[in-house]
């Protein structure tokens, strides 16, 4: 564990074999906010504005924020869907995120659920723009590789490769392969939330640079598996030996 909200965790590991996962439930959660609202306070209508509007504006680009009421009472929240995710799985996922959130972090100002088709984060807070360093947690399969010395750079390569296309695309977002040898391939993803900088824009790639230091977290969990993922709350990396987004 490197920090409080840091997690390498055990019980979420996944399998080639078994996708211990399942792909339709939450991957993980954080209630980062010690404040508190009451159900019929000011702050808790405008976070229920809040998701309505999300869930709205989502599923059209895979990316949403905004905010509902002003000062004290003010929420701020983002969704954002994989790339690759209909417009439809889209909506449903940014939906059951909120009302997973409800269940699981009742009245906390401030919290995020990722699924493996979208996350979901919303504050008391404005945090728009900024690289979300406290939200994190790592994924990995638990079967090793045969050869990790060779594997690991290659895996390096592929995300590293990724990281370069996802800060320079609109969409923040890129997916790639790389053969491994002829029977054999290596895929990788890297995605930023879209509040974060692009190329074309004058305040720093900091998308680029969210997507980095993920990558340079991968030997904290993944070194030599054969499958893993570093993943918070404003870019994720992962990499598999099959093809898990839709072409």
């Amino acid at each position: 564990m490197l920090c409080p909200r840091y997690i390498s965790v055990s019980f979420l590991l996944f399998s080639l074999s078994l996708h211990a996962v399942n792909c339709a439930g939450p991957l993980y959660h954080f209630c980062f906010s010690q404040e508190n609202y009451t159900a019929n306070s000011p702050y808790g209508t405008n976070l229920n504005g809040l998701l309505n509007l999300l869930s709205t504006q989502v599923p059209s680009t895979g990316y949403g924020l905004g905010s509902s009421g002003e000062g004290q009472d003010q929420a701020y929240g983002l969704a954002l869907c994989r790339g690759d995710v209909s417009t439809t799985n889209c909506k449903t996922c940014v939906v059951d995120a909120g009302k997973e959130l409800d269940d699981r972090c009742p009245y906390k100002k401030g919290a995020i659920i990722w699924y493996d088709n979208c996350l979901l984060k919303y504050s008391n807070i404005d945090f728009f723009g900024e690289i979300d360093n406290g939200n994190k947690f790592y994924m990995w399969n638990v079967q090793d590789v045969e050869n990790s010395t060779s594997f690991n750079p290659k895996v390096k390569d592929l995300l590293s490769s990724l990281s370069n296309k996802a800060y320079a695309n609109p969409k923040l977002y890129a997916t790639g392969d790389l053969e491994l040898d002829s029977s054999s391939k290596l895929y990788g993803l890297a995605q930023c939330t879209r509040d974060l900088s692009g190329l074309d824009c004058k305040k720093g790639l900091d998308c680029k640079k969210c997507l980095d230091t993920a990558v340079s977290e991968l030997p904290n969990c993944c070194e030599g598996k054969r499958g893993g993922r570093v993943v918070g709350g404003s870019c994720n990396v992962r990499y598999e030996l099959y093809p898990f987004v839709d072409a």
